[in-house]
């Protein structure tokens, strides 16, 4: 870790593209635009928030730091001509969160933009130290920052292996129609991370919708080419099958409400029986980087630990 605080500027920095964003020897940028909440929130951590001249309408966090910063619109939706007008030195995009025709266009007037997709947690802990290394020289508090990270990391770690009974666990991030994440995400890694299993993490979505309901046969492998398979739509039935003992209920992408909450109550699952269906912050699960990890406390209390003797089938 210390090679990678220590020493920024002797290697160039690539996005997760294997693209140079930052060339060796360039000076580090001092105007940012961040179009993923979730690194808005690790550049001010890092003590950057001057540098950062523009968010989308969702970098929230950290509250009362980033409202002065111009908006350029949401993570789908940004305002490429807001954009340049801020003159960026580079912008920050997500794989996921962000739509590839903003970027091209960024990129096709001269910007360079970093594009990120971390799938795992610690993916996100070397995406912070990227960050670092992207801000030049490190400063004392740069180093605190990327110290912390992983040191987070290695406690969520050393957690995840003292567990001997991993909770069997469900995330939906849409209701209608309703949607989860397989194990190929970062969603998945922080369940395992705080001692729980995802009981779709080999489910793959099929295409078309009703495909993956189960209503109609799905496309060939090279009718879906290279759109992501992720995110599967599953039925209730499906659900009822997985017997999930845990479902934890986020507040994004999509507001989970108290009635959703209620339909899930009302499953013969063993969550419902158990009462451990619980409403939680999206961003411990889904903002990679700092976010995340300063959330496992949050998600290990409330996936908490079940006793082989408790367990329903």
């Amino acid at each position: 870790m210390a090679s990678i605080v220590t020493t920024p500027r002797s290697l160039p920095v690539q996005d997760d593209r294997g693209r140079t964003v930052c060339p060796e020897g360039a000076p580090p940028p001092e105007r940012i635009v961040s179009l993923v909440p979730s690194d808005t929130y690790n550049l001010v951590r890092l003590g950057a928030k001057r540098r950062l001249v523009g968010r989308t309408q969702y970098c929230v966090e950290p509250a009362g730091e980033v409202e002065d910063i111009p908006v350029v619109g949401g993570t789908k939706d940004a305002d490429v001509e807001a954009i340049l007008a801020l003159r960026p030195q580079v912008v920050l995009a997500n794989q996921e969160e962000n739509t590839p025709p903003i970027v091209r266009k960024l990129e096709q007037r001269g910007v360079r933009v970093l594009v990120a997709f971390p799938k795992t947690v610690a993916a996100g802990a070397a995406h912070v130290a990227r960050l670092a290394r992207l801000l030049g020289e490190p400063t004392a508090e740069v180093k605190a920052v990327v110290a912390e990270v992983y040191a987070l990391l290695r406690q969520a770690e050393a957690h995840a292996g003292r567990v001997e009974h991993p909770a069997a666990a469900f995330v939906p991030i849409w209701m209608e129609p309703l949607m989860t994440a397989n194990g190929d995400t970062f969603l998945s890694d922080v369940l395992r991370l705080c001692g729980a299993t995802n009981v779709f993490s080999t489910r793959e979505r099929r295409y078309p919708l009703a495909a993956d309901r189960g209503d109609a046969p799905p496309l060939a492998p090279e009718a879906v080419g290279d759109r992501d398979t992720r995110y599967p739509r599953i039925s209730i039935d499906e659900l009822r099958a997985a017997g999930p003992e845990v479902v934890l209920l986020p507040d994004e992408p999509h507001a989970f409400t108290e009635k959703d909450a209620a339909l899930f109550r009302a499953l013969d699952i063993p969550a419902a029986r158990l009462g451990r269906i619980h409403f939680c912050d999206g961003k411990d699960l889904l903002w990679p980087g700092l976010r995340a990890l300063e959330g496992m406390q949050r998600l290990r209390t409330l996936i908490g630990t079940l006793p082989p003797s408790a367990r329903l089938s």
